[in-house]
This record gives structure tokens, sequence and C-alpha cells, in this order.
């Protein structure tokens, strides 16, 4: 007969055994902090929900998410600002996650999507989209897609030289970005003015005048991809330690690092294609999982919820922080960020890994 499942804890890790046999490991304080951190997320989005010029208390927004409000205030909530809200959140939940794979996948804390290619390849499948054939929202949409991926596979087999070492992976990256950012500005130079304006605003990265027509799809890719990552965490975190010491623990290394290349990549197109390409949340969401948790590994849970609430602030910050003109998301997530990789930079400097 099988055993219940059982408890133990021990040095902050709680161990639960299944009644087949298998035992869970979850590290108390990575777990508080990532429940403490989505709880933040949706607090946050309460309240940017709740601001602008017909103003909701917190509780007048739930009654309203509800359906339990006035018609004027369910229209607000539920047509005009909860969609933006809920794709903010889902915006950073698969920047933080994609990032935290490749920064495990590469082993460096610049490994991350908007410095080593890969958003400025959905940019540039977006451009082409839009400058080209003049294609729609859906169109651009799809061609961030397909510029994601492809630039994702590109960047993964030019670093392939019996297997992919991290710095290898960063150093091809950031030339295919250098690259891919070059043929974004020709695409611009080849633009009509409506269109060029049209893939400037894009570029910047915004959340204005998103919809359902817009959540949905990112939702769904999120549920297709988010599980695959999360059921990989292990060999991810196994993957950190060097690929001889992954293979010696019975990690098919490649096999392992090229799903969750591919899921991660098509996880961070996605996101690009629902809110233009959003600068930085992918690389500061799992630096700052990472110093809240003080666990190591990839802290994928910790570092989507981290991403999620960063998002949210900066959304808000963008329509509130700056008197009576608005900033687009990606600009505001832009200034933010560039002061933390000149930080990250300098102390990655002092301690001798760069």
């Amino acid at each position: 007969m099988d055993r219940p499942l059982t408890r133990r804890s021990s040095g902050g890790v709680l161990v639960l055994r299944t009644p087949g046999g298998r035992s869970l490991r979850v590290r108390t304080r990575a777990a508080v902090a990532g429940l403490v951190l989505t709880l933040l997320s949706l607090a946050m989005a309460v309240v940017l929900i709740g601001t602008g010029g017909y103003p909701l208390s917190p509780v007048e927004v739930i009654r309203a998410i509800a359906g339990n409000g006035s018609v004027a205030q369910e229209f607000i909530v539920r047509e005009l600002r909860l969609p933006r809200a809920l794709l903010a959140l889902t915006v950073g939940v698969a920047l933080g996650m994609g990032g935290a794979v490749f920064q495990a996948v590469s082993r460096n804390p610049l490994g991350s999507p908007d410095i080593i290619g890969f958003t400025q390849g959905s940019a540039a499948g977006a451009l082409t989209v839009i400058v080209l054939f003049t294609g729609s929202s859906g169109a651009v949409a799809a061609g961030a897609l397909v510029g994601g991926l492809a630039s994702g596979l590109a960047i993964y087999l030019l670093a392939w030289r019996r297997g992919v070492h991290g710095y290898r992976l960063v150093l091809v990256g950031i030339g295919a970005a250098a690259i891919l950012t070059a043929v974004n500005g020709y695409l611009l130079t080849r633009a009509n003015l409506v269109d060029a304006a049209r893939a400037v605003l894009w570029l910047t990265g915004s959340l204005n005048g998103r919809d359902w027509e817009h959540f949905w799809p990112l939702l769904i890719a999120c549920a297709v991809l988010v599980p695959p990552i999360l059921v990989l965490a292990r060999p991810l975190r196994m993957l950190e330690m060097g690929d001889d010491t992954a293979g010696a623990l019975g990690v098919r290394v490649e096999r392992t690092r090229m799903v969750l290349v591919i899921t991660s990549v098509l996880l961070i197109a996605a996101a690009t294609a629902a809110a233009g390409p959003i600068a930085f949340v992918a690389l500061t969401a799992p630096q700052l999982a990472r110093r809240v948790t003080r666990a190591t590994g990839p802290n994928l849970v910790s570092a989507g919820a981290m991403g999620a609430l960063l998002m949210v602030a900066a959304d808000f910050l963008g329509q509130w922080g700056f008197s009576d003109r608005e900033l687009p998301v990606g600009a505001v997530t832009g200034m933010l960020g560039g002061v933390y990789l000149l930080w990250l930079l300098v102390t990655e400097r002092r301690a001798g890994r760069i």
C-alpha cells in the first residue's frame, strides 16, 4: 500500500513525498518570495486599473471585475483598463521567465534576450511586415514571432562548436544584435512617413491601445510554453553547473538546452509581438528575483512574478509619473534598466568576472 503524502523540513527546504515514493523539494524562502511578488503585482495591477480620469477605489475595481459594479464602472474596468493590466502582467511573466532561462543557459548575467539579439530579431520581423508589406496588427505579431524564432535559431547555430558555451552564446548574440539593429535602421529609412511613425511607436514598446485581442494570443502562448519550461527547471539548474556535471547527473545536455532555447525564444517573441520590444525586463527580473529569494538556480516562478511586478509598476510610472505627459512602458523600462545594467557591469567588473 502506498505511503501517504509526507512533509519534512530541513535547512529552509520543504520536502514533499508523494504516494508513489517521489519527493519534491521546495525552498521555503523562494516559495514565500514568489507568493509575495505575485500578490504585490496583482495589487499593483488593481491600483493601476483604478487610476485615471475616472478614478476607482480598489474595492470598486474588484467589484467591477466580478460583475457587481455599476454599468459605467464595469465598462471602464472590464473593457478599457483590465485588458491592458492583464497584458502587462502576462508580458512581464513571459519576459521574466524567458530571461531567467537564457541567463541560466548562458551562465552569464548578461545573457538576456534584449542584449543577445533575440528581441532585435523579433523587431526585424515586425518591421519587415510594417515597412515592406504594410501588414495589419495580426501580421505584425506573426512577423515578430517568425523573426524572433529565426534569429534565435541562427544565433544558436552560430554559437555551436561541439556544444554551446555560455560566453560564446553571449558574444555571438551581441554581434547579431548589432547587425539586426542596423537592419532595423535600414528598414526605417525605406518606410514612408506613416509607416515610419507606426514602426517607431511599435519599437518603443507600448501598452497603449492594447485590448483583449492582444491579450488572449499571449495568454495561450504562455499556457503552451510555460509548462515545458517549468518541467525542465531541474535540468536547467543542473546546466548552470556546467555541461560535464549536468551530463554526469543524467541530463541530456544539448537536447535539453535546445528545447529550452526554442521554447524561451517563442515565449519572448510572443511577448514582443503583443507589446513591442520592452527593454531590460528580461535582464533585471531574474537578477532581482535571485536577490530577493537568496536562492541559487534560475528561480523561474519568482523571476516571472518579478517581471510582472516590474511591468505593472513601469506602466503606472509611465502613465502618472511624468505630470500630464504619458510615456510608453518601454521608455520607462529602458531608462531604469539602463541604470541597472551600468550597476551590474560595474559589479561584475569588480568581481573579476568581466
